[in-house]
């Protein structure tokens, strides 16, 4: 895995939220980024109900030592990365200075365990360009998940780190290519997944004709 700094411009640097799509699957990505197509399902209109507060900015606050900013904006020059916290908590000494920080993120659902990986990769970004822009060496993350209405510690561990490193070099060398990865039907992802009308993971697979297809849709 490569260090060295990203040498394109800002309008390459990629979006946090892209290696969520990433991660989960890498055709979504390609579809959001390269084909600039969006479908909004039960899902995600829930998770953008969660968000409103979240982003905020005029609900920022201090609080007992603590600064609560929403709706930050962040960005990484080294690894060209750009996007928005929901929340980040600065805990203050006395004198102002930083002692202490705490990235949020807001989920719609519950804790699903590994399934869970493309929002602990976006969160570790986040992380990422906190500390490049802050110059700090460690920040600490949470998920927060609305329908628990509990916190989740996310531990920033090196595995997490390298594998977000390595999902935003794949995901830069996804866009450099500028071709959408081919349909693998997956029931568990792509059926809840917001983007299965424009996707269409179901109409080409292995041993499928034109004529199941069909009869697939007239039965649905």
């Amino acid at each position: 895995m490569t260090t060295e700094s990203f040498l394109g411009s800002r309008a390459d640097f990629l979006p946090i939220s892209a290696l969520q799509h990433f991660v989960f699957c890498p055709r979504r990505a390609a579809l959001v980024l390269l084909e600039g197509l969006w479908r909004e399902n039960v899902h995600t209109a829930e998770g953008n109900v969660v968000h409103l507060r979240a982003h905020d900015i005029t609900a920022s606050e201090n609080r007992k030592g603590i600064h609560t900013v929403r709706g930050m904006e962040l960005c990484s020059n080294q690894w060209g990365l750009t996007g928005k916290a929901d929340i980040i908590e600065f805990t203050l000494s006395k004198s102002r200075q930083i002692e202490y920080v705490n990235v949020v993120e807001y989920k719609r659902g519950s804790p699903k365990g590994k399934r869970d990986l493309p929002f602990h990769v976006q969160v570790c970004a986040q992380v990422i360009c906190l500390e490049e822009m802050l110059g700090l060496t460690s920040c600490d993350a949470q998920i927060y998940y609305a329908k628990t209405k509990r916190r989740v510690e996310l531990p920033l561990t090196p595995e997490l780190r390298s594998t977000t490193f390595e999902s935003i070099q794949a995901l830069r060398e996804l866009v450099h290519r500028r071709e959408t990865p081919l349909i693998g039907y997956q029931r568990r992802k792509c059926d809840r997944c917001s983007l299965f009308s424009a996707c269409m993971p179901t109409a080409v697979r292995p041993r499928a004709t034109a004529s199941k297809y069909l009869l697939d849709i007239l039965a649905n």
